[in-house]
C-alpha cells in the first residue's frame, strides 16, 4: 500500500478529539437540561429525591460514579457492556496461572473473548491448538513461541513486553516464559464463546489414544508412553528452553520456517498520529499480513477524548491497561448508557452504535480496540459533519453553519486535552 492510500484510510479512522471548552459546553447544557425538566438535581445529590436510604457498596459506587448517578443524557436500558478481569476465576498451576473473560462473563461480547495469562521463568503452556485465532500482547517480560504450519514448517521466537503474536485458527503452539521473571500477557480470540480450559492438549490427546495406537503411529514400543502424564500439566514449571537460534534450526530442520512471522514488534513501529492529546497505533492486516484481528492501540492524556464515532465493519472490544476513564455508547431508539471504566477492565460496543471514551484520569488512559476484521474502520462524526453539505447539517442541528464551517477536513484524530 503506498503513502497516499495509507494515509487515506488513517483520515477514515475517527480517533480521539478532545477540547476543554467544548466540554464545558456540553456540561453546561446537560445542567440546563436537567433545569428544564422540572426534576430537581444537585452536583452533590444531597436533595431528598436523591437520598439512599438501603444498603450500598461504597468501593463499588466510587469505582463506578457514572453508573450511580449517570449523566442526564443516559436514558433507557442499555445491558452493561464492561467486566473486569478482576472479577474472572483465576486458575493457578505450578508453571503460573489464567483467568478469561467470555460471553459467559459478559454475555454481549459475542465476538471476541480474552484471555490473561502470566508464566514463571520456565512457565509452559502445554502444546495446544484450539478453533479460533488467537492474537497476543505482551504485558510484562519475556516468552519464546512456537507454532507449525499445516506445511510442517516451523515458527520459534522470542517476544518482549509490547510485542504482538498471531496463531492461525487450528495451528498447535506453545508458550514459554523466560528469564529473569517470567511473563505476562493478553490473548484474544475470535469468538465470545471461546473456553481458555478445553482446548485440545497434547498430553491430554495422547492420555486418551491407546498405547499400541501410538506405538504404531511413531513406530516405537508402547513402553515409551508409560510416562506421559494422565493429568494434562497445561501451565507447568520446568527449566528454561536452550539458545534460540539452535531451537530454531531444530524445529526447521527439513521443511523450514513459516514463510510470513506470526510476530509484530509494535515497539519498532511508530504511531500513526501523534498529537498533545496522545497518540494511536494501527495494527491490521495492512502491516501484519497474517492477522484476521485489527486493533487501534490507544493512548488518551488527561482529560482526553476518544472522538464520538462508531465501527461499520465489525463489534469493537477493549482492554483497558492503564488509567481511568468513563464511555457512553448510543444505542439507538433514544437509549444510551455511560459506564466507568479503569485497568483490567473489558469493554465492548456492539457493531456501527456510536460511542466515545474520555480520560477522567489525571494519567495517560491506555487501551486497545480489538475488532474480529483483518482491516480496521470506523466512522467520525465530526468528519461525516465535516464532508455533508453546512446548511443541510445545520438545518437539522441549529448550531450556526460557521462551527460546522470550521471542522477540520481532515481528522486531527487526537486533539489536547
Amino acid at each position: 500500500m503506498d503513502a497516499r492510500t495509507q494515509n487515506h484510510r488513517l483520515t477514515r479512522r475517527g480517533m480521539l478529539q478532545a477540547g476543554s471548552a467544548a466540554l464545558a459546553g456540553v456540561a453546561a447544557l446537560t445542567v440546563a437540561e436537567a433545569q428544564d425538566d422540572g426534576v430537581p438535581r444537585s452536583t452533590d445529590h444531597h436533595l431528598t429525591n436523591e437520598s439512599v436510604r438501603g444498603p450500598e457498596n461504597p468501593p463499588l459506587a466510587q469505582e463506578n460514579p457514572n453508573s450511580v448517578w449517570a449523566p442526564d443524557t443516559d436514558n433507557g436500558t442499555v445491558p452493561p457492556f464492561k467486566y473486569s478481569f478482576a472479577l474472572a476465576h483465576k486458575r493457578i498451576d505450578t508453571g503460573g496461572w489464567t483467568r478469561q473473560v467470555t460471553a459467559r462473563e459478559l454475555p454481549i461480547a459475542k465476538t471476541l473473548a480474552g484471555v490473561e495469562m502470566r508464566l514463571t521463568a520456565g512457565g509452559v503452556r502445554e502444546l495446544h491448538w484450539h478453533l479460533p485465532a488467537e492474537w497476543a500482547l505482551m504485558l510484562y517480560g519475556n516468552a519464546r513461541i512456537t507454532a507449525v504450519d499445516q506445511q510442517g514448517r516451523s515458527f520459534v521466537d522470542d517476544v518482549a513486553e509490547g510485542d504482538l503474536w498471531l496463531f492461525p485458527a487450528g495451528i498447535p503452539h506453545s508458550i514459554q516464559g523466560l528469564g529473569p521473571d517470567g511473563c505476562q500477557f493478553l490473548l484474544v480470540f475470535n469468538d465470545g464463546d471461546f473456553d481458555e480450559f478445553e482446548t485440545f492438549l497434547i498430553t491430554d490427546w495422547m492420555t486418551h489414544t491407546p498405547k499400541e495406537v501410538l506405538a504404531k503411529n511413531f513406530k516405537v514400543p508402547a513402553a515409551t508412553f508409560d510416562n506421559v502424564s494422565k493429568r494434562a500439566p497445561y501451565i507447568f514449571q520446568t527449566g528454561l528452553p536452550g539458545d534460540l537460534k539452535a531451537e530454531q534450526n531444530q524445529a526447521g530442520q527439513g521443511t523450514g520456517g513459516v514463510p510470513q512471522t506470526l510476530a509484530f514488534r509494535t515497539s519498532q513501529m511508530k504511531p500513526n498520529k501523534v498529537t498533545a492529546g496522545g497518540e494511536v497505533k494501527i495494527i491490521d492486516s495492512t502491516n501484519f499480513p497474517v492477522t484476521p484481528i485489527s486493533t487501534a492501540m490507544v493512548k488518551l492524556k488527561p482529560g482526553g477524548l476518544r472522538e464520538l464515532h462508531w465501527h461499520p465493519n465489525a463489534d469493537e472490544w477493549q482492554y483497558y491497561m492503564s488509567g481511568k476513564g468513563r464511555m457512553t455508547v448510543f444505542a439507538a431508539g433514544t437509549r444510551a448508557r455511560t459506564m466507568d471504566v479503569q485497568a483490567g477492565d473489558v469493554g465492548y460496543v456492539l457493531q456501527s452504535n456510536p460511542h466515545y471514551i474520555e480520560n477522567t484520569g489525571d494519567t495517560d488512559l491506555v487501551f486497545l480496540e480489538m475488532f474480529d476484521s483483518p482491516h480496521y474502520e470506523d466512522v467520525s462524526l465530526a468528519e461525516w459533519m465535516a464532508h455533508t453539505p453546512h446548511q443541510l447539517v445545520d438545518q437539522h442541528l441549529h448550531v450556526g453553519t460557521a462551527m460546522i464551517d470550521a471542522i477540520p477536513k481532515t481528522e486531527v484524530v487526537i486533539d489536547p486535552a
